[in-house]
């Protein structure tokens, strides 16, 4: 048996696509025949997730059209439009290309029989684990609609705050680039210049002036070679942070340079207060929420520590003890996890308090930006300063010798 994506018409000569489990393509004409419908064309039909060459072979769906998707289908559930119906008007939205081709192979599966789960669990690649979660649940609770809306608050939340955190580091980089610019041109086109001038006029040069025409012409001699290098050097730490080892070396120090520290930290506990308390609300048992919650962390040296604390808590720890012992989160939100497991509220008490937590990643980002900036503008200033003192200074002596 295979199945058949097909074409057909009925008796008033409307089409008809869907698709059907048959031997083969004469099988199918006469089980459709027996409905009154009349084949028209078919093809095997095997429901593999679209080539994902446009997403530069990652097969991600962004989450700005994740977020829209579930927003949408929110909405559409919450009038009692059946899912085949929403999955139908979601493929002609306007998303890209590859998410309403994924769309259409949904919606032909589900219109197959298949539950929604079965038929996004087919693109693990394409939705993230913690979704997929979310929507099983959906389906068995009878929730799906306040699942899906649950689930487009959460996106839009967690998006806007990695867009904050871009914003407060894009103007330090921008610093960082400018210095680096000024740094090079000077070297390769001003320093020779000048260099020359103090040539012709036999002018000796000493000290911070001499080391610099020296790294000057070292640059001038050998660009093509420290060009060479640093594209090597870039492409290999490009591809070890593409490594297991390489993320998980990036992850640990995002927890310990001291200026970025409490930022991430933020984050990722208001990513768990409001991904936690979310299973938790939608009728997900305790243990299997944290294991579900392990996927929304997003770094994986605490995601190692979260498992342990699993582990801990599947044993019998309490969350509270769990999470003491394993030093995740901050005093705050052990104070939460303590008093909702006292009350038996702990999916309450967590949403509740995502507001603050939100609150927290906004300070954090603000006092990073205000410490960050003046950094950079010193270390710009610095840079900048010493080359134009050691440039100008002999200058400055010849001035001084014919004013004498």
């Amino acid at each position: 048996m295979q199945k058949f994506k097909y074409t057909a018409v009925n008796l008033e000569n409307k089409k008809i696509k869907g698709i059907f489990i048959a031997n083969n393509e004469d099988d199918l004409a006469q089980q459709l025949a027996r409905q009154s419908l009349f084949l028209v064309s078919a093809r095997p039909y095997s429901g593999a997730t679209p080539s994902a060459f446009f997403t530069l072979g990652t097969g991600k769906v962004p989450i700005a059209e994740l977020n829209t998707f579930c927003r949408q289908f929110a909405i559409m559930l919450n009038t009692h439009i059946p899912i085949l119906d929403c999955l139908d008007i979601l493929k002609v939205q306007p998303f890209s290309r590859y998410f309403k081709n994924i769309i259409t192979v949904i919606y032909e599966d589900v219109q197959s029989g298949m539950m929604l789960y079965e038929a996004l669990n087919k693109h693990a690649k394409v939705f993230p684990d913690f979704f997929r979660s979310m929507i099983n649940i959906g389906e068995l609770s009878g929730k799906l609609d306040i699942v899906l809306t649950a689930l487009a608050d959460y996106y839009e939340t967690d998006t806007g705050l990695k867009r904050k955190v871009k914003s407060a580091l894009s103007y330090p980089a921008l610093l960082a680039c400018m210095t680096v610019a000024i740094v090079v041109l000077m070297m390769l086109f001003v320093v020779p210049t000048f260099r020359e001038t103090l040539d012709e006029l036999n002018v000796e040069v000493t000290g911070l002036t001499a080391a610099i025409f020296f790294i000057s012409d070292f640059m001038l001699a050998n660009w093509l070679y420290i060009l060479a290098v640093i594209v090597v050097i870039g492409l290999v730490l490009v591809l070890f942070m593409s490594t297991e080892v390489g993320k998980y070396i990036l992850d640990v120090l995002k927890l310990n340079i001291p200026i970025i520290k409490t930022v991430q930290i933020n984050m990722i506990t208001s990513r768990f207060a409001r991904a936690f308390a979310l299973l938790l609300s939608s009728g997900m048992d305790l243990n299997e929420a944290m294991y579900a919650t392990e996927i929304v962390i997003g770094n994986r040296y605490l995601t190692k520590k979260f498992h342990q604390a699993t582990e801990a808590v599947r044993g019998g720890m309490s969350l509270t003890n769990a999470f003491e012992s394993y030093k995740l989160f901050p005093p705050m939100m052990i104070q939460m996890v303590t008093i909702g497991e006292k009350t038996n509220e702990l999916d309450d008490v967590l949403m509740r308090s995502c507001k603050f937590f939100d609150a927290q990643v906004e300070t954090s980002l603000n006092s990073m930006t205000n410490k960050i900036q003046p950094i950079m503008l010193c270390i710009m200033g610095a840079v900048i300063g010493t080359l134009f003192v050691a440039i100008y200074s002999p200058m400055l002596s010849i001035m001084n010798g014919l004013q004498v």
